[in-house]
């Protein structure tokens, strides 16, 4: 699964004086690294659960079809983050709550899955049970990150879906946007759908990378369906 995300207001002076007060405490140390103003980093906004919100979550599911694997893929993606946080929820609770199921993602441990149930906490949605870990031991949670597979054991390194797609030959989720111009596409240019692809093309990527973890054959485009 892959998320996409944007501030929660289209720019800085949207937010009230008191959203304003805290932006600059929660960014104090970026403008002291950066020599920049609260207001000038209001473009990272989506990146932190207070500050953004989620306009689309895409999952894959690898399905078997005469023996070959197959991915399908589906979008929550709307205007109304409670919404699609809802529809997101409901699926994991009526499809994949078994002990045998994971959820996963690139980097998902440190964005993605805190990312969204922060997001649900906020707007009073109730966490499914892949994303409840509160009291679990760590071999209790249910969560598979792709980057932490890369780590091998390496604390310090950070690998981008990007670069792995790039080592490992596999075709590129950036050949159109990229994270950092999700908000413009957002905001500016109201294309919705845009997104979706982006966001579909991360999860694609992230699925053949497990692929390649297992030393499997990529699986072809003609098998992988959006629903």
């Amino acid at each position: 699964m892959d998320i996409e995300t944007v501030s929660t207001v289209s720019s800085y002076d949207e937010l009230d004086s008191r959203g304003r007060e805290l932006w600059a405490k929660k960014t104090v140390f970026l403008q002291e690294r950066e020599e920049k103003t609260a207001e000038e980093l209001f473009d990272r906004a989506g990146i932190y659960a207070e500050f953004g919100k989620i306009v689309c979550i895409s999952v894959g599911f690898v399905v078997q079809k005469q023996g070959e694997n197959h991915v399908r893929l589906k979008s929550f993606a709307s205007h109304d983050e409670r919404e699609l946080l809802v529809d997101f929820a409901n699926l994991l609770q009526s499809h994949f709550n078994g002990p045998d199921h994971l959820l996963g993602a690139h980097n998902g441990k440190e964005f993605d899955f805190p990312y969204i149930a922060r997001r649900m906490v906020i707007l009073g949605v109730e966490l499914p049970g892949l994303l409840d870990i509160a009291g679990k031991k760590p071999w209790e949670i249910k969560h598979l990150d792709t980057m932490e597979l890369w780590k091998f054991g390496d604390y310090k390194a950070y690998t981008s879906l990007d670069l792995l797609t790039y080592v490992l030959n596999i075709p590129t989720p950036k050949d159109d946007i990229d994270g950092s111009q999700v908000a413009n596409v957002y905001y500016k240019e109201n294309d919705l759908d845009r997104i979706i692809q982006y966001c579909e093309k991360d999860v694609v990527a992230t699925i053949q990378l497990v692929m390649r973890y297992k030393m499997e054959p990529l699986i072809p485009e003609e098998y992988i369906v959006s629903t």
